[in-house]
C-alpha cells in the first residue's frame, strides 16, 4: 500500500441520475460504443440472433415502449458481455390501416369513396410522408433508455426491395397450391372496408356488448303442416316458427330456417308475446321441445303435441323482412331444412339462416342463395322492407346495421312479429384499429393455406422456449389447434400490393414473384417503378391473347410484419448468406397481444416456407436451409403497462404517463430496473411512480454508498488489487464472500439464460443489500479503517474491490448508465486492464471451486439468526445501541446448532448482547408459547368439509405441539381428518408465537431468537456510550470532514467529565480524535447538541 495518486476518481455523496446518464450518453457517441458492441464476436462463439418488432412511427412513444424495448434490450446486452455477435437491426411498420386511419383524419375522409376522390396517388404519398411523423420521438427515446439498435441500417416495409420479398413469398405459396382465392365468409370491417385475419379479429374482440335477444315468429304454412300430422285438421289459427336470433338487421337476409337432426320438436301453445294479459289469445309455435321451458313462462303454455325435425323439413314458411332477392330463387329457398349446425342447448333450436353473414357453408351444403341486407360499408340497403311494403327505398335505408336493431325490432312488435325481445351482453368482435363492430360477410377473399401446415405449426410451437411458458400451450397453443386459412387480401390503398394479376374475363390468374419477372412480362424494364398503388395499378400484360390487369387487393400489414426475417434482407434476391446466418432468431419479445399478431405471422410464415413437405404439399423453399423450424427459438412475452389502479392506460381518460418526465427525474436505469424486476413476463403492471423511488432506488444508492465507500478509504490506503491472494489463508468472511460472489455469477448468468430477468435483478438487490453492505461491510469497517494489519486489510479491499465489479459488470444488462458509471471508475485496476466500456467487457464467469456451500449455508444461518435477533429488538423498541445481557436461539437440528455456537461471538455482536446460549426445540418453551390456524388461502378450497375437522385437532394441545414441532422443522404432517387421512404442508398452517415475560421473540422457518429484555446499570451505561458514538459520527459527516480527518473534541454538560474520563481512548479511537478534553472548544468548526435521554450533553468538534 505505497501509491503516492489516488487509485480512484473521488465520488460524489449521491448520485442525479439523469446527469449521470447524459454523461455516459456523451460517452457511448464520443467513442462509438453501440457500433463496437454490435460488431463485437469472440472466436468460437456463435452469433445471436434478434428480431425488433417494427414499430409505427406515426405516433409518440409511450412509457409501454420503454417497457417493450428495455426487456429487449437486456438479453442482447446479455448475449453481447458474453461474446455472441448481435447484430441489431431496427425496422419500421409503415404499411397498413394504422396509418390511413391517420391520414383519413388529416384530410376529412369518412371512408374509401372519400380516398378514391382525393386520389389514391396523393393519398398514399400523404401516408409515406406521416410514418415517420415522431421518428425522432422514436430515435431520441430510444437512445435516451439505452436501447442500442441500429438505425442506419433500419428496414422500411414500403421499400420496394422489401415489398419484393413478400412477393416472392407470395409466388412460391402460390406455386405449391397455398395462396388461393375463395369465397367464405369473413370478418369484414364496414369502417375500413376491408376483410381482416382472423388473429385480427382477435386482437378486437370485446366481452360484455350489449346486443338484441329475439324471438321472431315465421309464419310457416299451416297447410303443408296439416298434411303432415303436425296440428289438427279443423285448426286456423297460424303455425309461428319461432327462432331466436341477436342479429335483427339480417332478417332481410334470411334464405331459410334450420332444425336440428334426430330431434324432437314440439307445437306449443301460448300466449302471442310475452307477459301478454291472460286472456290474450293463443298463438301455436314449434319448438325444439326441450327449449320450451326454457322459453315460455311456467304455467302460460302447453304442448300440443310432439314430433321428429322430419315433419318439418321442407316445410315452406313467411319471411318477416324483405331484402336483395336473387334472379334465381332455388326449391330451397324459404324452406325448412335440417342441418347439424344448429344448436339445441339455448334459444329455441329453430335457426334462423343468413348465408351473407355467417351461415355460408349451410347455404352451400344446401344450394341457398345469398341474400344481403347489409352492403360492405354496414348500411342498411333500401331493399329491406317488410314483404308487402309499397315500392321504394325501405325505412331502414342507409342507417348503420347495429343501429338498425332498435327500429327493426319496434317494427316487428307492431306487425306482431315478435314474441320476446331483450338484451343479452356477450362477446363481438370489433376493428382493432376504429373500434368498428365488424360484419360477419360473405365475399371473395385472398387466403393463404395454412391448414396446410397446421400439425406443422403446433409442432413449431412445441420447439419454442416460451416465457411465461404457459402461453406456448395455452393462448398461443389453443390459436393454433383452431386455426383457419389467413384471409390476407385487404381492399385498401397504403400497403403492399397482392401480385396477383387477372385476365379480362376473369378465368386466368398470374402471380408475380419479382420486378424482373414482371418486367418480362410487361417488355420493360420496370427497376424503377413505386410497387404501390395505383403506379402498380397501371401495369398490364397480355399474355396468351390476354389482357391482365392487377387486382386492386393489399397484403395484410400482419404479413408485411410477419415476412421481416427475409424482406429485411431482400431475400432472395441479396445478402442471401447475411439471411442464412440470420434465421431463425434466437430471441424476440413483444406484449401478449402479440401471440395473435406479429408472434402469429412470423410463426406462419415461417411454418410454410420451411416446410418439408408432405404427399399433398410440397416443401418450401427454406426446407434445406432449416426444415419444419419456427421463426424464433425464444420469447419474452410482456404484459400490459397500466396505470396505478391497473387500469389501461389511454389519452382519453387522461392516465398516460410521460416517459421523459420519468426520465428527466427519476432516471432510466431505476425505471429500467423497475419494469424488469415488477413486470415478470405475462404480467400486467399497474405503474406506479412511486414505487421506483420506494423499491427500486435503494439498490442504486446502497450500491453506491458501498462503492462511495470503498473509493474513499482504498484512495486512501492505496492497496494492490491486482495481487493474487491465496483464498485458503483468507479470513473466513472474505472466503465467504467469494463464495457469495461466484454464486451470485452462476445464479445470474441462469437466470439470464433462462430469460427470468426478474430473478436476475432479485438477485442483484439481494446481494447488494443483505450481503455487501449490510453484512461484509458492516463487518469489516475497521479492516477498511486501518484498524488491522496490512495483509488482513489488502485482503477485504481485494475482496470487496471484486464484489463491486462484478456486481457492476452483472448488472449491466439491465442498468446500463449506472453500471457504466462505476465500470469507468473502478474497471482501471482489474487484471488485464479496461475495457473500453463494461459492455465490451466479458461476462464474469463463476469459479465453482470457490463456491463452498458449507460455508454459504452455515453463513446464512447466521445471518437469518442477526435479522431474527434485529426483529425481535424492533418488535420490542428496543434501541439498536442498547446492550443486552442474552440472546438464546433455538436451531433446528444439530448442524444448525453448531454452526451457532461456533459464531456465537459474531451474533453477540450483531445483536449487541453479552452473550448467545444455543439450544435445542425442547428448551424454547420458556421463551415462547404457539398457536396453529389453518391457512385457508391453502387449504380452503381442497378441504371445505373437513375444515370443521381440522380446527378441531387444532384444539387439542397434544396434536397442535406436535404439528408446531413439524412446522418449525418444515415437515409434512398427516392428521386423521373425519375419518380420512389428509397430508398437509408445514405452509398449510399459520403459526402464530406469543413471548413469555421478559424476552422478545422472533421465529421463522424453524429459527427461534430470543432477545432477554430486562437491563441493570451497566447496559444503560453501555448503551449511553454506544449512542454517543453514533450521534457523534453524524456530527462529523455534518461538518463534512473527510474520513481520514483527525479532530480535537471537546465535551461540556453535567455529564461531561466523568464521560470523558471513562471512555477517552474509546472516543479518540472510534472517532480519530487526537484529543478529547471537557469544557468550551473556541474555534469550533461544529457545534452539537447530543440526545443522551437523561444525560445532557454538548460536543464542539474541529480538525487538527
Amino acid at each position: 500500500m505505497t501509491r503516492d495518486t489516488a487509485l480512484f476518481d473521488d465520488v460524489s455523496a449521491a448520485p442525479a441520475f439523469p446527469v449521470l446518464e447524459q454523461g455516459i450518453l456523451d460517452h457511448w457517441r464520443a467513442a462509438d460504443i453501440q457500433k463496437k458492441a454490435m460488431a463485437r464476436s469472440k472466436p468460437g462463439k456463435a452469433p445471436y440472433v434478434f428480431y425488433e418488432g417494427p414499430p409505427t412511427a406515426n405516433g409518440r412513444p409511450g412509457i409501454h415502449h420503454v417497457s417493450a424495448r428495455t426487456v429487449k434490450d437486456v438479453y442482447c446486452r446479455f448475449k453481447t458481455m458474453q461474446g455472441h455477435q448481435v447484430d441489431r437491426r431496427a425496422g419500421w411498420d409503415t404499411h397498413g390501416l394504422p396509418v390511413e386511419l391517420e391520414v383519413e383524419k388529416q384530410i376529412g375522409s369518412k371512408g374509401k369513396q372519400d380516398i378514391e376522390k382525393y386520389g389514391i396517388a396523393a393519398f398514399n404519398e400523404k401516408c409515406r410522408d406521416s410514418v415517420f411523423t415522431y421518428i425522432k420521438d422514436w430515435v431520441s427515446l430510444t437512445e435516451r433508455i439505452g436501447f442500442w439498435v441500429d438505425f442506419d441500417r433500419a428496414y422500411v416495409t414500403y421499400h420496394n426491395s422489401y415489398i419484393e420479398s413478400e412477393w416472392w413469398i407470395l409466388k412460391n405459396l402460390w406455386d405449391r397450391g397455398l395462396f388461393y382465392k375463395d369465397y367464405k365468409t369473413t370478418m369484414h370491417c364496414p369502417r375500413c372496408n376491408t376483410s381482416l385475419a382472423d388473429h385480427e379479429v382477435s386482437l378486437g374482440m370485446k366481452e360484455d356488448v350489449d346486443d338484441p335477444s329475439t324471438w321472431v315468429k315465421f309464419i310457416a304454412d299451416s297447410a303443408e303442416l296439416k298434411k303432415r300430422g303436425v296440428g289438427a285438421a279443423g285448426e286456423t289459427r297460424d303455425v309461428n316458427l319461432l327462432a331466436w336470433t341477436t342479429t335483427p338487421w339480417t332478417l332481410g337476409a334470411n334464405v331459410a330456417i334450420c332444425v336440428a337432426p334426430e330431434t324432437q320438436y314440439a307445437l306449443v301453445e301460448a300466449p302471442p308475446f310475452w307477459n301478454a294479459p291472460a286472456d290474450a289469445a293463443k298463438e301455436l309455435y314449434i319448438v325444439a321441445s326441450v327449449l320450451a321451458p326454457t322459453i315460455f313462462a311456467e304455467g302460460t303454455f302447453n304442448i300440443v303435441s310432439e314430433f321428429s325435425e322430419e315433419r318439418l323439413a321442407g316445410v315452406g314458411y313467411a319471411p318477416v323482412l324483405r331484402g336483395q332477392e336473387p334472379a334465381e330463387l332455388g326449391s330451397a329457398l324459404r324452406t325448412v331444412l335440417v342441418d347439424s349446425h344448429v344448436d339445441i342447448t339455448a334459444g329455441s333450436g329453430v335457426l334462423h339462416t343468413a348465408t351473407a353473414y355467417g351461415d355460408l357453408e349451410m347455404g352451400e351444403t344446401h344450394g341457398l342463395p345469398v341474400l344481403f341486407s347489409a352492403g360492405r360499408d354496414g348500411l342498411m340497403l333500401p331493399d329491406v322492407k317488410a314483404p308487402d311494403a309499397a315500392e321504394g327505398p325501405g325505412p331502414y335505408t342507409g342507417v348503420f346495421f347495429k343501429d338498425a336493431d332498435k327500429q327493426i325490432v319496434r317494427d316487428l312488435k307492431q306487425r306482431g312479429r315478435i314474441f320476446r325481445s331483450d338484451r343479452i351482453k356477450h362477446a363481438y368482435p370489433h376493428c382493432w384499429r376504429d373500434d368498428t363492430p365488424l360484419l360477419f360477410l360473405a365475399k371473395t377473399s385472398w387466403y393463404l393455406r395454412t391448414t396446410a401446415v397446421k400439425d406443422r405449426l403446433i409442432a413449431n410451437n412445441q420447439a419454442i422456449n416460451w416465457q411465461p411458458e404457459h402461453v406456448r400451450d395455452g393462448r398461443f397453443g389453443r390459436w393454433l389447434e383452431n386455426n383457419i386459412d389467413w384471409s390476407i387480401s385487404r381492399e385498401r390503398f397504403w400497403g403492399c400490393p397482392l401480385p396477383i394479376w387477372q385476365s379480362e374475363d376473369g378465368e386466368s390468374f398470374e402471380c408475380i414473384g419479382s420486378v424482373e419477372q414482371l418486367s418480362k412480362l410487361v417488355g420493360r424494364d420496370l427497376k424503377d417503378l413505386d410497387l404501390h398503388r395505383p403506379y402498380v395499378d397501371d401495369v398490364t400484360f397480355v399474355k396468351d391473347g390476354k389482357t391482365f390487369n392487377r387486382v386492386s387487393d393489399t397484403v395484410d400489414v400482419w404479413f408485411d410484419s410477419g415476412a421481416m426475417p427475409y424482406a429485411q434482407w431482400h431475400y432472395p434476391f441479396e445478402n442471401v448468406e447475411a439471411f442464412e446466418k440470420q434465421f431463425p432468431a434466437d430471441y424476440i419479445s413483444e406484449a401478449m397481444d402479440q401471440t395473435r399478431g406479429w408472434f402469429y405471422s412470423l410463426h406462419a410464415i415461417a411454418a410454410l416456407l420451411t416446410y418439408a413437405g408432405d404427399a399433398k404439399t410440397p416443401a418450401g423453399p427454406l426446407a434445406k436451409l432449416a426444415p419444419n423450424s419456427p421463426a424464433f427459438k425464444n420469447v419474452v412475452v410482456m404484459g400490459f403497462i397500466n396505470d396505478e389502479h391497473d387500469k389501461k392506460m389511454s389519452k382519453s381518460r387522461g392516465n398516460t404517463v410521460d416517459p421523459w418526465s420519468v426520465l428527466n427525474k427519476e432516471g432510466c436505469d431505476p425505471l429500467r430496473w423497475y419494469i424488469l424486476n415488477a413486470a415478470a413476463p405475462g404480467k400486467n403492471l399497474a405503474f406506479k411512480r412511486d414505487d421506483i423511488a420506494k423499491q427500486q432506488m435503494p439498490v442504486f444508492l446502497t450500491l453506491w454508498n458501498v462503492y462511495s465507500f470503498f473509493v474513499s478509504y482504498a484512495n486512501l490506503s492505496k492497496p494492490d488489487l491486482s495481487r493474487k491472494l491465496s483464498l485458503a489463508d483468507r479470513p473466513e468472511i472474505d472466503r465467504w464472500l467469494e463464495a457469495k460472489r461466484n454464486k451470485l455469477i452462476a445464479d445470474v448468468t441462469k437466470a439470464l439464460e433462462d430469460y427470468d430477468a426478474a430473478e436476475a435483478t432479485r438477485l442483484i438487490a439481494e446481494f447488494v443489500d443483505r450481503d455487501l453492505s449490510n453484512w461484509y461491510v458492516r463487518r469489516n469497517r475497521r479492516r477498511f479503517w486501518g484498524r488491522v494489519d496490512e495483509g488482513e486489510a489488502e485482503s477485504a479491499f481485494v475482496a470487496l474491490y471484486e464484489s463491486l465489479l462484478t456486481t457492476v459488470k452483472l448488472m449491466a444488462p439491465m442498468a446500463p448508465f449506472f453500471s457504466e458509471a462505476l465500470y469507468r471508475n473502478l474497471a482501471k485496476h482489474q487484471p488485464g486492464g479496461a475495457a473500453e466500456s463494461v459492455h465490451l467487457d466479458d461476462w464474469p464467469e463463476a469459479d465453482v471451486a470457490a463456491i463452498d456451500e458449507t460455508l454459504i449455508v452455515s453463513m446464512s444461518l447466521v445471518l437469518n439468526t442477526v435479522y431474527l435477533g434485529r426483529s425481535a429488538r424492533a418488535k420490542s423498541n428496543l434501541k439498536t445501541r442498547q446492550p443486552l445481557r442474552t440472546a438464546f436461539v433455538r436451531v433446528p437440528d444439530a448442524a444448525g446448532l453448531a454452526v451457532v455456537e461456533a459464531n456465537a461471538q459474531l451474533i453477540a455482536e450483531e445483536l449487541n448482547v453479552r452473550e448467545v446460549k444455543a439450544m435445542g426445540p425442547e428448551e424454547e418453551a420458556a421463551f415462547v408459547s404457539y398457536s396453529l390456524r389453518p391457512n385457508l388461502a391453502a387449504v380452503g378450497k381442497r378441504l371445505k368439509s373437513k375444515l370443521g375437522a381440522l380446527k378441531a385437532v387444532l384444539a387439542d394441545e397434544k396434536q397442535v405441539a406436535k404439528i408446531v414441532e413439524s412446522v418449525i422443522a418444515k415437515k409434512a404432517v398427516t392428521l386423521d381428518l373425519g375419518g380420512d387421512p389428509e397430508t398437509l404442508a408445514p405452509e398449510d398452517f399459520l403459526l402464530d408465537a406469543t413471548d413469555r415475560g421478559g424476552f422478545a421473540t422472533s421465529v421463522e422457518n424453524g429459527l427461534l431468537v430470543a432477545l432477554e429484555t430486562a437491563l441493570d446499570a451497566e447496559l444503560v451505561e453501555e448503551g449511553r456510550l454506544r449512542e454517543a458514538l453514533r450521534q457523534l459520527q453524524d456530527a462529523r459527516k455534518k461538518a463534512q470532514f473527510a474520513v481520514s480527518d483527525r479532530i480535537v473534541l471537546a465535551l461540556s454538560g453535567s455529564g461531561a467529565q466523568a464521560f470523558a474520563a471513562k471512555y477517552a481512548e474509546t472516543l479518540g479511537r472510534e472517532l480519530l480524535a487526537e484529543k478529547v478534553i471537557v469544557g468550551e472548544l473556541a474555534d469550533a468548526e461544529l457545534v452539537e447538541v447530543l440526545d443522551l435521554d437523561d444525560m445532557e450533553m454538548t460536543a464542539a468538534l474541529r480538525r487538527v
